[in-house]
């Protein structure tokens, strides 16, 4: 497989001791990748590196081959990103707010009115086409900031917490969108607490505690819930003792 993303002794830190530390992780062509941890274990913090939000004090980061500190515009172009926040201008249409992520993007103006059709459909957003982003409900927005993300059908697809505020409609759709784009060959890296939804599509899911990669699960483990704690726990309590 190739590499979409590799992080090689990664680390970020911020005042106070958070961050991440040391982190090793990749990302290959083709496949869904699952960062699960707790509420602040530094998912975030690497995702933002993964965009180049954020630049890692020590390590390796590379980006669809290229460091992600030199990285131009037609590396970040094959990228779709979902942070934290869906980005939606409040003023604009769903189709407009489209629209314009796919400009932005370089894609050439003979595609975009189709690509932003198909990409409605496929989240179920075309009701929402000509309303106002301000006037959606969270959920709406957060299907929108995805159909943005992922409708260049790029190489590399960051998503933070991806079915916050997503119904389960929303949900099942996500589900669908992300594994066409890796049988397309597109390299997925999802971070969430919900382990029982990443199982259902992850080739690989990657454990963090306290900044750290501190193991792996087997996505068709019998009792996924239970190894994650005991990783958890164990992590946990040595940094402690440390």
């Amino acid at each position: 497989m190739t590499d979409r993303l590799r992080l090689t002794g990664v680390t970020r830190a911020y005042r106070g001791g958070a961050g991440v530390r040391s982190v090793d992780l990749d990302v290959q062509a083709g496949e869904v990748h699952a960062l699960v941890g707790l509420n602040g274990a530094g998912k975030s913090t690497l995702m933002k590196l993964m965009v180049g939000m954020l630049r890692p004090d020590a390590g390796e980061l590379a980006v669809l081959g290229a460091d992600v500190r030199v990285a131009g515009p037609d590396r970040w172009a094959r990228v779709g990103a979902v942070i934290e926040y869906p980005l939606a201008y409040g003023e604009l249409d769903g189709r407009t707010n489209l629209e314009l992520a796919a400009r932005l993007r370089g894609v050439p103006a003979r595609r975009i009115r189709p690509m932003v059709d198909d990409v409605l459909a496929e989240l179920d957003l075309h009701r929402y086409a000509s309303v106002p982003a301000r006037r959606m409900s969270l959920g709406n927005k957060q299907r929108l900031g995805l159909a943005a993300a992922l409708q260049h059908r790029p190489d590399l697809i960051v998503l933070d917490e991806p079915t916050n505020a997503l119904d389960p409609a929303g949900i099942i759709l996500l589900r669908e969108a992300l594994l066409r784009r890796a049988a397309d060959g597109a390299g997925v890296l999802v971070s969430s607490h919900h382990l029982d939804e990443v199982a259902r599509i992850a080739t690989r899911i990657t454990v963090i505690a306290d900044g750290r990669v501190v193991g792996r699960l087997d996505p068709d483990g019998v009792d996924i819930e239970r190894s994650f704690f005991a990783l958890v726990h164990a992590a946990t309590t040595s940094g402690a003792r440390s």
